[in-house]
């Protein structure tokens, strides 16, 4: 029988030591953090939920290595976060960053550039399922879209001339950090895992927070129904995209091409 593993994060603050005096506080993270584990272990999934102050880079990484060393092939990962999400330069030139960011998620004490996540993916045997739901600003993919947006009210974006004044500080760091990356990549090159992500938004976006849940985390349970929601991965991000403005549409993204059975599952099938 196949197994399922789930690690959900949910930031209502960051640690105002490590972003320059600012908390960034939301109200509703924890709340779809908790609302998604409770989805996960419904749907027969072991879960492990991380909230606020213990979302931090070693804690998040420790989690998905110990679900990498239990999953074999067939098995499958839920990872879901909800917080602030922010974009660094990306000094090295990548291809697969055309708009010339990396994606992050503001953990607790520090961003976690979307490498790291790609990273930690890697490391799971080749075979596993691993579905990501990622309800934060600039989720969407490694495309930019044309256009932009205006914030709604309190958007899950850290503000823009504070991802500036961090990035400077801590740009030694990234730069430091990608170079680790690219040495762990096989040859050198950037490899992606096979993994499934639907996105608050896209990367050019604002993924609005809530009073009880974010908006893209409110959505996504309204089209679930308590498990009633019978199609794929394909329908279910449509359904979830109907339910929200233009301002913010979820994106479908893939890397390393999962394989096309897998995106005709119903969403959480172990």
């Amino acid at each position: 029988m196949p197994a399922g593993l789930s690690v959900h994060l949910g930031l209502n603050t960051v640690d105002p030591g490590r972003y320059e005096g600012w908390d960034g506080a939301l109200v509703a993270c924890e709340n779809d953090a908790r609302d998604m584990a409770a989805l996960a272990r419904a749907a027969g999934f072991a879960d492990t939920v991380l909230l606020t102050p213990d979302c931090t880079v070693d804690q998040v990484t420790a989690a998905l290595q110990e679900a990498a060393g239990r999953l074999a092939p067939g098995d499958v990962l839920l990872f879901t976060y909800s917080g602030h999400g922010g974009q660094v330069p990306d000094a090295t030139g990548d291809d697969d960053e055309p708009d010339a960011l990396d994606e992050t998620l503001v953990l607790y004490d520090r961003q976690f550039l979307d490498d790291e996540v790609n990273r930690e993916f890697r490391g799971f045997a080749d075979g596993v399922r691993i579905v990501a739901l990622l309800d934060c600003c600039h989720s969407g993919s490694g495309i930019e879209l044309p256009g932009s947006y205006p914030p709604e009210p309190r958007v899950r974006m850290m503000p823009v001339f504070r991802q500036q004044e961090i990035y400077a500080r801590d740009q030694g760091f990234f730069e430091e950090l990608r170079r680790s990356l690219a040495k762990d990549s096989p040859n050198g090159e950037a490899a992606e895992a096979r993994a499934l992500l639907i996105s608050g938004c896209q990367d050019n976006q604002y993924s609005a927070d809530g009073d009880v849940n974010g908006a893209f985390t409110a959505a996504l349970l309204e089209v679930w129904d308590e498990g009633a929601f019978r199609g794929g991965y394909r329908s279910f991000h449509r359904a979830i995209q109907s339910r929200l403005p233009a301002t913010q549409s979820p994106n479908l993204y893939t890397t390393g091409s999962p394989p096309p059975a897998f995106l005709r599952q119903r969403p959480f099938t172990i």
